[in-house]
């Protein structure tokens, strides 16, 4: 079986069991369940964005199985691709879905590919925080590559939204999509540009939400994820969308010129 060991463990969050545990139960601190079937959550640093992503998996519905959906930042592998096995981070070892990844697979354009997610640290992030508020859990990672603006792209994230609703409508199971928001802007300009998105997101625009990235030339690194999440959404007629949390690199770094903006949305 393979198993893959962390990539940015020591870098983007402690190595240390103990300490990892310490600081994920500080930014557990004032989350709410809210029953959540989906959510965004960032995948920086945990010192960054570590807080905004615990108010996404802390207000998730209690489940036994997850679909993680991620950009595939370093372009390796197939488009869509799914991993098999067990992924090991300091606190164990978390195992995959097998019959949600056969589901997924039905569609031909998802692919079976461990290179995909060898060295991809935006799903990777998400796993210590599934770990440490639902412990026994199986997951399935789902990274999207070579995402550009063409509607044929779009259409392909809309057919893996569309068996990604007819699973559901089998096996219960939470979406988490991973994904910051704007980058390396002025912070008002930041949060001017990512309020529209969100207004797009809030209303289930799917196709408004991919053309107004593209006019604005956003930077939201996970859109393609997140369009599959809001088209799941769509589908499945999840009315409400709550942003939970906003967070920014600024917040850290005190530095307001230059900052990745971080979002916890939640779906139901």
């Amino acid at each position: 079986m393979e198993k893959r060991h962390p990539v940015v463990s020591g870098v983007f969050y402690e190595s240390d069991p103990r300490k990892l545990r310490n600081s994920l139960e500080s930014m557990f601190r004032n989350t709410k369940t809210h029953g959540n079937l989906g959510v965004i959550s960032p995948h920086a640093g945990y010192v960054y964005s570590g807080k905004t992503s615990a108010f996404s998996i802390a207000s998730l519905k209690p489940s036994e199985s997850f679909l993680l959906i991620g950009p595939n930042h370093n372009l390796l592998g197939h488009e869509f691709s799914v991993s098999r096995g067990i992924w090991e981070t300091p606190l164990g070892e978390a195992k995959i879905d097998d019959n949600l990844a056969d589901d997924l697979m039905k569609n031909e354009l998802i692919n079976d590919d461990y290179i995909s997610h060898s060295h991809e640290h935006s799903l990777e992030v998400q796993i210590p925080f599934l770990q440490h508020k639902f412990r026994n859990f199986r997951f399935v990672p789902l990274s999207v590559a070579n995402m550009d603006y063409s509607f044929r792209f779009l259409s392909k994230c809309e057919s893996v939204a569309k068996t990604i609703s007819s699973a559901l409508r089998k096996k219960d199971f939470r979406i988490i999509v991973s994904s910051d928001f704007s980058h390396y802007l002025p912070q008002d300009e930041a949060d001017e540009k990512d309020e529209k998105a969100i207004g797009m997101i809030r209303n289930l625009d799917v196709r408004g939400f991919f053309t107004e990235l593209e006019r604005m030339d956003a930077s939201v690194c996970g859109y393609g994820p997140v369009v599959i999440l809001m088209a799941v959404a769509k589908e499945m007629g999840w009315k409400k969308i709550d942003v939970m949390n906003h967070s920014s690199s600024g917040d850290v770094t005190k530095d307001r010129y230059s900052v990745v903006n971080y979002y916890s949305i939640g779906f139901r």
